[in-house]
């Protein structure tokens, strides 16, 4: 059983405030499995002003786009570099390699590269400069970094993309359910963690290509590569909109007023992926709308300004 330490109540409630300020921070994505985590890479590296971006890790995934969860995570270190290629705020910006596969218990970490450099990152960060971790793909890297050094738990603010809303008939989501160890470790661990839902929140963010013609396209070498990944996501886009789900952890860094949240007691996740409810469990802050036009504004007018 691992022990994992407890913040008192006091020192919870106050990494869950949002704290106004630049912070430190690390993305955790599985930038090939959609399109949505480019424009989340772009939007990050876009906001120095807000965002001090220390690193990036290559999350697992496993779909008709990978041959498994290892795959999955070399796809997306290769996605990472071709996008930092286009990108001149990502010149020396550290990537790593993340998990070759999922958590194969509840107690067992996976060994990488990515999981290595957080527990370094988060264990020389001071009590009062916490590192924030922006998740957004399997929460398999941060897991095994919390199992390998449970310490990290007072030195790191989680801010994940997982699950649905907890009104949802299901959280049977890509994220989420990948890897159930790695989110319930997250979830019951007492981490302070920022939950943003997928259905029901962060499906709000959708746009056009037509949207993007307008506002992306133009915008230098990276306007025209998230144009092009884009435009070949669909055979037509008659009538047709897309969710740029991962913007949504960023979004809430640089102002979470964009993102209205309440305190909840963590979710219980269930084998077969529903919520349940113990009113006795640690708080956790919950993200229960996005308002989608101030977070797509301040995306389009970043790139406009840096072109």
């Amino acid at each position: 059983m691992i022990d994992y330490p407890k913040l008192t109540q006091e020192q919870l409630l106050q990494r869950l405030t949002h704290p106004k300020r630049k912070v430190r921070m690390v993305l955790d994505t599985d930038t090939y499995n959609e399109i949505d985590d480019q424009f989340a890479v772009v939007y990050a590296m876009k906001s120095p002003n807000q965002l001090q971006v220390e690193a990036m890790y290559a999350a697992p995934f496993h779909n008709v786009l990978s041959e498994g969860p290892g795959d999955g995570m070399e796809k997306s270190y290769q996605e990472l570099l071709k996008i930092a290629a286009h990108l001149p705020e990502m010149t020396g910006l550290p990537i790593y390699r993340g998990s070759t596969a999922y958590l194969p218990g509840p107690e067992t970490p996976v060994d990488s590269e990515a999981a290595r450099d957080l527990v370094a990152r988060a264990m020389a960060s001071t009590e009062d400069d916490p590192l924030y971790v922006a998740a957004i793909g399997a929460i398999t890297n941060v897991a095994s970094a919390i199992l390998m050094e449970p310490r990290i738990i007072g030195k790191i603010v989680v801010v994940w993309l997982g699950g649905h809303a907890l009104h949802w008939p299901n959280t049977r989501e890509f994220n989420m359910h990948q890897d159930l160890h790695a989110s319930r470790i997250v979830l019951n661990s007492g981490v302070p963690l920022v939950l943003v839902p997928c259905k029901g929140v962060a499906s709000h963010l959708q746009t056009t290509l037509s949207e993007v013609r307008d506002y992306v396209k133009d915008q230098g070498a990276i306007g025209e590569y998230l144009y092009e990944t884009f435009e070949h996501c669909s055979p037509s886009h008659f009538g047709y909109s897309r969710v740029i789900w991962d913007i949504s952890a960023i979004a809430y860094l640089i102002n979470e007023t964009w993102l209205p949240s309440d305190l909840v007691h963590s979710p219980l996740l269930s084998e077969d992926c529903r919520w349940s409810f113990d009113a006795s469990r640690h708080f956790i802050r919950y993200v229960h709308y996005i308002h989608r036009d101030r977070v797509f504004q301040d995306l389009f007018r970043k790139l406009k300004e840096s072109h």
